[in-house]
């Protein structure tokens, strides 16, 4: 008698099984190389070289990435924020994320708007009421406290501005200032990293330094002390008010 056939959740867990298992063996023996610090030290100087003989390609290029992560609501944009830092270092990579951050921001903002209202409306629309009334109390304000404190994921803040009255106008000056702060923090971060050529050349591989400590303290500690300035400008905007 022929063996039965084995249901169809169960092969289909064998099949992923045995595909991931592959993949598994097949990543090891390749990452074990690429992971080598000489071949890391390479590309590093392969990307050095880049950016030295095309640079304006490289803007570019890194512009347009970044405007399609955000645009587009991809995750990632945090560690390429850390990655721009390192690679073109604390001024340029500050200027181009905070503007390509704004731009992918405005994108997905005028999209939902024009483009996504009535999908955005079905999965969001229970936030929507809620955000509009805080609008309505205090203005252009409360998205700038959403940009410096995300109380709301920043994806969700951009579709569902786009469904307010807000003016395209003020949502792009608004989050440039509010997610200013943030991008420094990560841009900074990103700039005390310490090259892998150098690390390459040290036997004592001098990842932690100081500054690399500095950036991610500030990485830790900067929610929590915004969200203390805007405690103290409420208090004094209520005390003015009762004056």
């Amino acid at each position: 008698m022929p063996d039965e056939p084995s249901p169809p959740n169960k092969r289909s867990r064998l099949t992923i099984a045995g595909i991931l298992l592959i993949a598994f063996v097949c990543l090891w023996f390749y990452a074990e190389d690429m992971l080598q610090i000489e071949t890391l030290s390479q590309r590093e100087t392969a990307l050095r070289q880049s950016l030295l003989l095309n640079p304006l390609l490289v803007y570019v290029t890194a512009f347009g990435t970044y405007v399609l992560l955000t645009g587009l609501s991809i995750p990632g944009a945090a560690i390429m924020s850390l990655f721009l830092g390192w690679y073109l270092g604390f001024t340029t990579g500050l200027v181009l994320v905070s503007f390509a951050s704004t731009t992918g921001a405005t994108f997905a903002f005028l999209s939902s708007r024009y483009l996504l209202r009535d999908q955005i409306l079905e999965r969001f629309g229970e936030k929507l009421d809620g955000v509009n009334q805080h609008l309505e109390r205090d203005g252009a304000f409360y998205l700038f406290t959403l940009r410096l404190i995300p109380a709301i994921p920043f994806f969700v803040v951009n579709l569902l501005m786009g469904l307010t009255p807000i003016r395209a106008r003020t949502f792009w000056w608004v989050s440039q200032i509010g997610m200013l702060p943030g991008t420094a923090a990560y841009i900074y971060a990103g700039s005390t990293l310490p090259a892998l050529s150098e690390i390459q050349k040290s036997n004592r591989a001098p990842i932690m330094t100081a500054e690399l400590i500095a950036g991610f303290v500030i990485l830790g500690i900067l929610p929590w002390l915004l969200k203390l300035i805007l405690q103290l400008i409420r208090i004094g905007s209520s005390l003015e008010k009762d004056d």
